[in-house]
């Protein structure tokens, strides 16, 4: 069933085209990922289709029973409420039930004896029918629900009872997308739903999204998070929309597949056409072959001609050189202990760095991580242990909040006044190739958007030459063809790098060690963020099976047998429990029902007493059935 349609979506800022004739069509259960370099029009067109925005042409089409949820960039959360007070609010139609429900068990509890037999039956059956319906929307369910997909986003170790307000921005926009969640719509609209969400929550959203029954249209700059995710990708490019089947890496295997047979088709087309020309002018003339060449004239004419197929749009081009290779060793830190607010963020910190290495830090928020590299740059003084670097070092620092870049300025002053002996055809030609050209580079820093702040940023990096680059979140406010050519760049450096960043394709591609900050303390990692996986993985199922036992001597065939067969053992008896709670609840529910039918009989529901008592194993049995619930939730988790 189809879920959104648009036809001939066009939109105009000014005189400036944005979307142009715009086909897209989302099935239900599709995941849609919309992908374009940045300005290309997709928050657009996603705030167009939500009915945020107005369109100039075209129709959106979205059947009248679909519903739509939508989070926009940078959406957080903004409520008195505390957490759970929040996403109740979601489920306020089924918390008026519960109250309509326990209203109506008060008033069958405390009748009169002598209440007619109809008054007490039509009670009995609007209590029915509610609590059916009830049931039925999940009333039963929905605090699970909640605190599933709170613990999903990091907020499982929280007091629910947090007033909202006292949130930082990255847990409120998280906030924000887990009460959406929560609503369950038809068609989900994310505009970026994965920044401020570190790895354990990006992994735990791809499952969720997975899993989802409704379709989802998505834009995020994520590669590895579209390719989990997306079952088809649209490119908005030029103002208009492609349209592959598959994610993202077959999009770009495709896309360029395309591309090449439409420019062998048009190649072939013109030298189809040089020749038949060059036959026209030569034979035109001769009274033995003129009719031929004006039936070739005719063919040219009515010839459908192709144009030239676009190749990718104009994207910056630029590489990392150094002035002069390091030493051997390059950092060393030793015994280091970083506080704030007299809380150590970590401490006791050992990490060594030699030339030639690409080391990822990766970690939860909050784990220290930029605290690290500030470290390491001076930015803040250590309360013990010591950084030393070695010969020839010339660090290179990337702040991802651009922090370093002066507002009042335009491009080209910002550049300059770092590099002063350089000639300004330098700085324009450098500025050129991250795409500032002519009187781009007039512009005023603050009035750039992210991605172009942080092609400011890395051109100046570029100017550098340092032969030690640190980078804080690089790809932040990149499109993904940007992210490319930055890769491309790195993987291609001559010197040794420290980055930080959430952009697993990323890290895959860059990467040499993972080191991992957790508890304040750091484990290394041999390999990119996929060998990192499984490596983990592989500690994760060490631990599930090793004895409780602290065992000092080396394990024999005998033991790890004996190991093997109790992690079985432990397994088989969760899997009988599960067994069994389903047929606990399924025994409650029949009693259920026989006791709500027997409620209903006449000579039961006239005897307040008898209507009582049942009543109340009634509740006795929703209880029972609720903690089962519980219990066969953690099971399965």
């Amino acid at each position: 069933m189809i879920v959104l349609q648009c036809a001939r979506v066009s939109k105009s800022f000014g005189a400036t085209p944005i979307l142009n004739n715009v086909k897209l069509e989302i099935q239900t259960k599709e995941r849609i990922a919309l992908v374009g370099r940045n300005g290309a029009g997709k928050s657009t067109l996603l705030k167009a289709i939500v009915g945020e925005t107005g369109i100039d042409e075209g129709d959106i089409s979205i059947p009248k029973h679909v519903t739509i949820g939508y989070l926009a960039q940078h959406t957080a959360l903004n409520s008195t409420r505390s957490i759970w007070d929040e996403m109740c609010t979601v489920f306020s139609s089924l918390r008026k039930m519960e109250v309509g429900l326990q209203q109506l068990e008060a008033e069958m509890a405390s009748s009169p004896v002598d209440e007619p037999p109809s008054a007490t039956e039509k009670r009995l059956q609007a209590y029915d029918a509610m609590q059916i319906a009830f049931k039925d929307q999940g009333g039963y369910q929905y605090e699970a629900d909640i605190r599933t997909i709170l613990s999903g986003f990091g907020f499982a170790t929280f007091d629910y009872s947090t007033p909202i307000t006292t949130l930082s921005g990255g847990q409120k926009t998280r906030l924000a997308l887990a009460k959406l969640l929560l609503t369950k719509p038809d068609l989900l609209v994310l505009d970026e739903p994965t920044n401020h969400l570190d790895m354990a929550t990006l992994t735990w959203l791809e499952q969720y999204l997975q899993s989802y029954t409704g379709a989802i249209l998505i834009v995020s700059h994520d590669r590895y998070f579209l390719d989990k995710i997306a079952t088809g990708v649209i490119e908005l490019s030029r103002t208009r929309t492609t349209t592959y089947k598959g994610n993202y890496s077959y999009y770009l295997a495709e896309k360029a597949r395309r591309y090449e047979q439409d420019l062998k088709q048009y190649e072939k087309q013109q030298t189809a056409i040089a020749n038949m020309e060059q036959f026209v002018a030569k034979n035109l003339a001769r009274a033995s072959t003129t009719k031929r060449a004006q039936s070739r004239r005719k063919q040219l004419e009515k010839m459908d001609r192709l144009d030239r197929p676009e190749g990718s749009e104009k994207q910056a081009t630029f590489s990392f050189t150094i002035q002069k290779q390091t030493g051997n060793d390059v950092l060393t830190i030793d015994n280091l202990t970083v506080a704030y607010e007299d809380e150590p963020i970590f401490s006791g910190l050992n990490l060594s760095l030699t030339r030639g290495e690409s080391i990822a830090f990766i970690g939860k928020n909050g784990a220290g991580k930029s605290t690290l590299l500030k470290a390491i740059t001076k930015q803040l003084t250590p309360q013990t242990g010591t950084i030393s670097f070695g010969s020839n070092v010339i660090l290179g620092y990337y702040d991802q909040e651009h922090a370093k870049l002066s507002s009042g300025k335009t491009i080209l002053q910002e550049v300059w006044d770092d590099y002063p002996s350089f000639p300004e055809q330098k700085i324009r030609t450098t500025l050129g190739q991250f795409l500032f050209s002519g009187d781009d580079v007039l512009k005023t820093v603050s009035s750039l958007s992210g991605g172009e702040r942080a092609r400011v940023a890395l051109a100046k990096l570029m100017l550098q030459q340092a032969n030690v680059l640190l980078l804080d979140e690089p790809t932040n406010h990149l499109d993904l063809e940007a992210k490319e050519v930055l890769e491309a760049a790195l993987v291609d450096y001559p010197g040794t790098i420290i980055f930080i960043s959430h952009d697993r394709y990323f890290i895959n591609r860059l990467a040499t060690r993972i080191v991992e900050l957790a508890n304040g303390t750091v484990t290394n990692y041999l390999g990119n963020y996929d060998d990192y996986v499984e490596k983990k993985q592989a500690q994760a199922e060490r631990a599930a099976l090793a004895a409780p036992q602290v065992i000092d001597k080396p394990i024999n065939k005998k033991q790890s047998f004996q190991q093997d067969k109790e992690a079985q053992k432990r397994e088989r008896k969760r899997l009988r429990r599960i067994e069994a709670i389903e047929q606990e609840i399924e025994e409650t529910d029949e009693q259920l029902n026989a006791l709500e039918q027997k409620l209903a009989e006449p000579e039961v529901y006239s005897d307040h007493v008898a209507a009582a008592k049942i009543q109340e194993e009634i509740d006795t049995l929703n209880e029972r059935n609720e903690s089962l619930m519980e219990e066969w939730e953690t099971l399965q988790s």
